[in-house]
């Protein structure tokens, strides 16, 4: 069996924390599928504008070498209960293969390189791409399908909101990285701690990086308070 990559994915997330942990969670989360040479005649995606949604099939190569188990701890579990591996969407797989449905924005060219703009990504930046299929609703979408531990959406979304000190740094970022706010506020209403920590308060700074911004971040009475941004 030989697989290569098509393509790859840029997207905002230069780290795996703070990547949301399904797809379409942070609509404003976007990212250019930029095709390989050999893959990067037109014809290849003819038709595609006639599909809203795609299917895009990638490689974990974040997370390809740190092994896999049997069992797993699903965060929707609180990270404390344990699954079978197929019974979940770990990244830590036999074969570190991942599947998501993402917004097909349209078509685009930079020079040579055709790219393919997508939107509610949760992949790792410069992730692998192994194909893309079209999202067929008529098929894909199961009215009455069960979901398992995982039935109910997330729902828990925090309110944001940025310091003066921050919000004055923002403004700065916003140029070279437009649309960053949304983003920053999509991505961390839905809680990205560790699962034993989601619905808590505590007193811990975090960190995490959207391109190449570092923005830092607390927890105050149950709202995510931006304390500053740096490059």
């Amino acid at each position: 069996m030989k697989i290569e990559a098509i393509a790859h994915i840029r997207t905002p997330f230069s780290q795996k924390f703070a990547i949301p942990r399904q797809p379409n969670l942070v609509p404003e989360a976007t990212g250019d599928i930029v095709f390989t040479a050999s893959f990067s005649d037109p014809n290849f995606l003819r038709g595609i504008e006639g599909f809203s949604h795609l299917w895009v099939v990638f490689a974990f190569h974040g997370t390809a070498d740190k092994g896999w188990s049997p069992t797993v701890q699903p965060p929707r579990l609180g990270g404390k209960e344990r699954v079978g591996v197929f019974a979940s969407r770990s990244p830590f797989r036999p074969n570190p293969i991942g599947l998501s449905v993402v917004r097909n924005l349209g078509v685009a060219s930079k020079g040579s390189k055709l790219i393919l703009r997508v939107g509610g990504v949760d992949m790792l930046d410069n992730t692998p791409i192994l194909d893309i299929k079209p999202y067929v609703a008529y098929a894909d979408a199961i009215a009455d399908a069960s979901s398992g531990f995982a039935e109910l959406s997330p729902g828990h979304e925090r309110k944001v909101v940025f310091t003066g000190e921050a919000q004055e740094k923002l403004a700065a970022f916003e140029i070279a990285y437009p649309g960053l706010e949304a983003l920053i506020r999509g991505v961390l209403s839905q809680d990205p701690r560790p699962a034993w920590r989601a619905n808590k308060n505590d007193d811990k700074q975090y960190g995490m990086s959207l391109y190449d911004v570092n923005i830092k971040w607390r927890i105050d009475d149950n709202e995510v308070t931006i304390v500053n941004l740096e490059c």
